[in-house]
């Protein structure tokens, strides 16, 4: 038995959206933004975004489509659950959505490592992830830390990872802490990879 017990535990949320029409129903609406909001592929190509985003572009997605409305309902639970899972006081609050965004990703692209400042609960919802696309890289936020330490085994648990790749399945939701870096890796297809993204604050 050993003498070691984990502590300071990140928490990643990850379950199934439970609307596949839904998610059907969204990939149409992101590829339609993907094609109609020229500020949105204008910003992505200012700032080498592979792909469109509606990040900078468009604030008012539940109420702009009914599709983006049903997913913040949905939505809605899912961050509730979480909060639970994490144990947050929320002096009889709830956390709400700050932001929503599509994202439809060319093959080849990616999104650097990031934080999401000023908000609780960050997440994104996958969509269509073709052969070739990678998932969410979470990094371990004691990295910066840990000066002298050597590098995990490749065999090391996923809790003592520096790093850890989610490759979700279509409809699943995933949701963590927004201070958590975390990061989309170039993808080697040729087709889109479509999520929606999002965070909730207090």
């Amino acid at each position: 038995m050993s003498a070691s017990r984990p502590l300071f535990a990140s928490l990643l949320y990850n379950q199934k959206l439970g609307d596949d029409a839904l998610v059907a129903e969204l990939e149409r609406s992101c590829l339609a933004l993907a094609e109609d909001d020229m500020a949105g592929r204008r910003w992505a190509k200012e700032h080498g975004y592979k792909g469109y985003t509606s990040y900078a572009s468009l604030d008012d997605l539940p109420v702009r489509d009914p599709a983006f409305g049903d997913l913040k309902r949905l939505l809605d639970k899912h961050v509730t659950a979480f909060a639970k899972d994490c144990a947050f006081d929320l002096a009889g609050r709830k956390l709400k959505l700050d932001s929503l965004w599509a994202n439809v990703l060319s093959g080849g692209g990616g999104h650097s490592g990031h934080i999401h400042p000023n908000s609780v609960v960050s997440g994104t919802l996958y969509i269509a992830l073709p052969p070739g696309s990678r998932g969410l890289r979470l990094e371990d936020p004691r990295l910066p830390m840990m000066m002298a330490a050597p590098t995990r085994a490749p065999d090391a648990p996923e809790m003592l990872r520096s790093f850890v790749e989610i490759a979700p399945e279509i409809g699943t939701v995933l949701l963590w802490e927004s201070w958590l870096r975390h990061e989309v890796p170039a993808g080697s297809g040729s087709a889109k990879r479509i999520s929606v993204s999002f965070n909730y604050r207090w």
